[in-house]
């Protein structure tokens, strides 16, 4: 059945975003958002995210309303029937607007629920294929299909094309991330930098899942080969929970030029503007590097860096080719785990490259 577009031209068209979390899925986002402002500029758009990941998106002056949420306690409170105040003033929230549309960018059953909810007279969201949990389909109005092997962003961009009927994005160099920082995040980042002469690397050793981390003792090692042979400082970051990981990275490293960080989300992000090089797996901050702009090199084990990386071909990704248990990985544990059985020497030298990219014009991906 060939997709109807929607009409603009009653009202202000009221959408909502409905992509709840982790922060790699806010930001992978964020294109689909400016590319939405921008074709619309009177749209009233609101965005639905889980109140643990909500932070990147507030104060985002491009958004009209930003509708934080709890989905645990939501589903607590609807599948007991209990009368919870903290679900029912979600539900306020949710339907405050009268929503023309919605769109389900993350393809779960939750965020369809979610779109279901808000009481969006029209739901778009991904084809079968394009689903993390297919019966999810059956809560949208209308489907959109996207090609396989799409990155993550693209395939954003190709649902508000789809249902919007709306110009996207063709190349990278269009791409935007909308984030907001303030003189807070700003002195945040300079803090940290101070000592350091502007000159340093960004080592992010942490992510979601075990199965990506490269060992902290690589970490180390490299950290000592940054300052031998560009000079640069270490600077190495971590979240929560991680601070033990980023200690082990420091007591192995012999330079005493690293130099462990933690900050909050934006003051990474100002942080990440100003940094030579960012060196990380397939975790939050490596997501916010690539839209800070940072030169990226990527350290990519059981996912994809076609599907989850950078979109800018200057950027470099490290991983191992050479094995047979690579495709269609995605495992959290694994017995074998040798894809980031990655050395120092490979990093070592995409650094380099990337390094000498950096210098030159940007050459966006197609």
């Amino acid at each position: 059945m060939p997709i109807r577009l929607v009409p603009f031209t009653i009202h202000a068209v009221r959408i909502l975003i409905v992509k709840l979390g982790s922060i790699g899925d806010i930001v992978h986002t964020l294109p689909s958002l400016a590319a939405i402002r921008r074709a619309r500029p009177n749209a009233e758009i609101s965005w639905v995210v889980e109140r643990r990941s909500a932070e990147i998106l507030r104060d985002n002056p491009i958004l009209d309303r930003l509708i934080e949420v709890d989905t645990k306690a939501l589903r607590r409170g609807l599948m007991s029937g209990e009368t919870l105040r903290a679900p029912r003033q979600q539900l306020r929230r949710l339907r405050a607007s009268a929503f023309d549309l919605a769109l389900d960018f993350q393809g779960l059953l939750k965020s369809a629920a979610i779109a279901r909810l808000s009481g969006a007279r029209r739901i778009f969201g991904f084809s079968r294929e394009g689903l993390r949990e297919p019966p999810s389909r059956f809560l949208l109005s209308r489907t959109i299909r996207v090609p396989k092997q799409t990155h993550v962003i693209r395939k954003g961009l190709e649902l508000v094309h789809g249902a919007l009927g709306l110009p996207v994005p063709q190349s990278a160099s269009e791409l935007e991330f909308p984030i907001t920082v303030n003189p807070v995040h700003e002195r945040e980042a300079q803090a940290v930098v101070a000592e350091t002469g502007g000159n340093y690397a960004i080592l992010n050793p942490g992510g979601g899942w075990p199965t990506k981390l490269w060992s902290a003792e690589r970490f180390s090692a490299l950290a000592d080969e940054l300052w031998l042979h560009h000079r640069l400082h270490s600077l190495v970051t971590y979240g929560p929970g991680e601070a033990d990981l980023a200690q082990l990275v420091l007591n192995g490293s012999k330079s005493g030029k690293a130099r462990a960080v933690s900050l909050s989300l934006k003051g990474f992000y100002a942080l990440a503007r100003n940094a030579r090089v960012y060196i990380g797996g397939d975790t939050g901050p490596t997501h916010l590097a690539v839209a800070a702009g940072t030169p990226v090199v990527g350290l990519f084990g059981p996912t994809e860096w076609w599907r989850n990386g950078s979109p800018y071909v200057e950027d470099i990704c490290v991983e191992r080719n050479d094995i047979d248990c690579r495709e269609d990985c995605h495992r959290r544990a694994c017995s074998k785990w040798i894809c980031m059985n990655i050395e120092v020497a490979r990093v070592l030298e995409a650094v380099g490259e990337r390094l000498e990219r950096a210098q030159t014009v940007l050459v966006p991906a197609v």
